[in-house]
C-alpha cells in the first residue's frame, strides 16, 4: 500500500476507488491484528485499517441509483458527506462530478456535533 498522490486539480484533493473492498472485513481484520489487552481506542483501531495512511473521505459519491454504502469504508465514512447519483459508474462524467462537488460545497459540515 502506498499513500496516493493528490490529484492535479488541488494539492489536498484525492480521488480514491476501491475494488473488491469490504468495510466489514477491514474492521474484523484490524481487530484481529490488535495485540493489546487494554481497551481498544478509536485511534488504535484506525491504525490497523487498510486505509490507515490516507485521510478519511470528505465526500463519497455513490452511482447507479443505489442509496446505501454497500459495505464501503464503513469506519472511514462516519463523517463523510454522501452524494447519490442515478447514473451508472461508466456514464458518470466530469459534469456529474462537478455537480456533486457543487452540492458538497453547499453543505455545512459539523462532524457529529449539533
Amino acid at each position: 500500500r502506498s499513500t496516493p498522490k493528490p490529484s492535479s486539480a488541488a494539492s489536498d484533493v484525492y480521488k480514491r476507488q476501491a475494488w473488491n473492498y469490504s468495510g466489514r472485513s477491514d474492521i474484523v481484520n484490524a481487530l484481529n491484528n490488535i495485540k493489546s489487552k487494554n481497551r481498544i481506542t478509536e485511534q488504535e483501531l484506525k491504525s490497523h485499517l487498510m486505509t490507515n495512511k490516507i485521510p478519511d473521505p470528505d465526500l463519497i459519491i455513490r452511482t447507479g441509483n443505489q442509496i446505501r454504502l454497500s459495505n464501503f469504508m464503513l469506519w472511514q465514512a462516519a463523517y463523510s458527506e454522501l452524494y447519490f447519483s442515478q447514473k451508472l459508474w461508466p456514464d458518470f462524467n466530469k459534469n456529474d462530478l462537478n455537480k456533486a462537488l457543487k452540492e458538497f460545497e453547499k453543505r455545512r459540515r459539523n462532524y457529529g456535533s449539533i
